[in-house]
């Protein structure tokens, strides 16, 4: 089944990319990898989700969060390369949980990501993956996503 149409059958879809905030581009290809910038947490309204994982956000919303900004990242990665379709494996994951000192379910929170990326992708979209914290991400942001794709 094409990511086309699994996306479909999800009730997925993919939001409209969005213009880097700085001095960057959201997505660079070199061969035939597919580098993507950190993404955020948009609603579907425009407005990011803020907020620290431990003191303002649980782990559920964080996961929520996370699902969101991979969205996000699948939206550059479309503009960049023209149909997910193309996607032959999703190599790593870099999430950065914007939490307190002592939060450490950091990768319950980045798995809203992983999850979301095996249900469209199948064994395609298992990943090596890195899930952090971070005394603080950008605007607050709840959550910030890097990743590498590989692509035919």
């Amino acid at each position: 089944m094409s990511v086309t149409a699994r996306l479909r059958e999800l009730g997925i879809s993919i939001p409209p990319s969005r213009s880097p905030m700085a001095n960057y581009v959201p997505a660079v290809t070199t061969g035939n990898l597919v580098f993507l910038s950190g993404h955020g947490p948009y609603r579907p309204d425009g407005s990011l989700i803020t907020g620290k994982l431990g003191r303002d956000l649980g782990v559920e919303e964080g996961y929520a969060a996370a699902r969101d900004t991979i969205l996000a990242c699948l939206s550059s990665l479309q503009a960049e390369i023209g149909s997910l379709d193309r996607v032959r494996r999703v190599v790593k994951l870099l999430g950065m949980v914007n939490c307190t000192e002592d939060f450490a379910q950091h990768p319950q929170v980045i798995n809203g990501a992983s999850d979301l990326l095996v249900e469209i992708f199948g064994e395609t979209g298992r990943h090596a993956r890195s899930a952090v914290g971070m005394q603080m991400l950008p605007m607050n942001i709840a959550v910030e996503i890097e990743m590498i794709v590989e692509i035919d």
